[in-house]
Formats: C-alpha cells, structure tokens, sequence
C-alpha cells in the first residue's frame, strides 16, 4: 500500500497555525476511527459537538467520545471541537498477557512507517488494567521497544523529546489488557488555545 503524507495540526494560543506536522499514513482519503478526549462530565456535550460536525459512529464513552471521520474531519475537529482535549487516531491495537507479550508486540510494529530516525518522540502511558501498576515503568518499556525496533532496521533511534516530540504516542492498556496505540493530532491540550475565545467556528 502505498504512504502518503499526513498533515497534523499543532496550533498556538494566538490563533495562528506554526507548524504542521506529517506522519506518514495509508489511504488518507478514506474514514478511520479516532477519539476525542474531554474532561468527565463533558461527554454529553462533546458528543453532540461532533454529531453537529457531522462525525460518523460517533460513541460515547468515560472522558472521550469515539468516531469515525476522514483526514479532513480530522483537522475540522482539531479547530471546531470546544470541550475536546486532544484527537487521538488509534493506529495498532492488541491482547497483552504480561511485560514481555507487552514489548515483543510493540517491537512488532513497523514503527518506521510513522516517523523516522531523525525524528523525536514520546510516549504518554494510562492504566485500567489489574496487570501492571506502574505507569512509568509501562512508559519505559514502550520506549524501549520502539527504538530497538529503529536500530534493529535502521542501525540508528530517534531520540526522545518530552517537550517538544514530532510524534507523541498514547497508549491505553484498558481492563481486559486490550492496548490500543493511538497518534496524538493535536499537539497542545486544545483547551489551552487561546483562538477558542476570539473566533465562530
């Protein structure tokens, strides 16, 4: 399948876009699941937000609402939403049973078809599972995998960048140890952006 280039919004507070960053992605044109996290008690609102946008299999859940748009829709909720935090695209997903199962199906992953070696990333890490405790540590092992993936198929990583990442990764081990992997579009938390209170969209 051949890639194409992703542009992905990073926005400042004063209304105007800086940066556009590009991950490298299958069929851009086509729908694809992603998720809007808010604040709990904001689900109600977001959800009928992304309804009024015109999301599709649009799903309620604890602190996020699920969808399903095209890269368009995607930038329209990036600069639309008003109770939204962050849109996460989902990318890989998988059945964990304990540390090793967790990092051999990261190191799986062709991680070289997101970003590149000369890049920089970081890993954010949640936990509602009963199978590990320590969320930093899961972090640690995650970042792990992945650059050895790099050197294993490039003989050089890329760095980690906490700050300032060119792709920030989430990953969320759920209560059936199901992990689901998703790209940050976002950047800063939205409801940081000054542009919110000073446009009509």
């Amino acid at each position: 399948t051949p890639l194409h280039y992703w542009g992905v919004l990073y926005l400042t507070y004063t209304e105007t876009i800086t940066n556009i960053k590009l991950y490298y992605l299958p069929n851009p044109m086509e729908n694809f699941p992603m998720v809007a996290k808010t604040f709990f008690g904001f689900e109600d609102i977001l959800e009928k937000e992304l309804r009024t946008l015109g999301a599709m299999n649009v799903k309620k859940g604890v602190r996020s609402v699920s969808f399903s748009g095209d890269k368009g829709f995607m930038y329209k909720a990036n600069l639309s939403l008003r109770t939204a935090l962050k849109i996460l695209k989902p990318i890989y997903s998988f059945q964990v049973r304990n540390e090793k199962d967790y990092y051999q199906k990261l190191y799986q992953y062709d991680w070289g078809t997101l970003f590149a070696p000369s890049q920089t990333f970081a890993v954010e890490v949640t936990l509602a599972t009963d199978l590990f405790n320590h969320t930093q540590y899961m972090t640690l092992r995650a970042k792990d995998a992945i650059v050895d993936k790099f050197r294993a198929q490039y003989g050089k990583r890329p760095n980690i960048d906490t700050l300032h990442p060119d792709i920030l990764l989430f990953i969320h081990i759920q209560k059936d140890n199901q992990v689901i992997v998703s790209l940050d579009t976002s950047g800063a938390s939205l409801h940081h952006r000054g542009y919110r209170t000073q446009t009509n969209i």
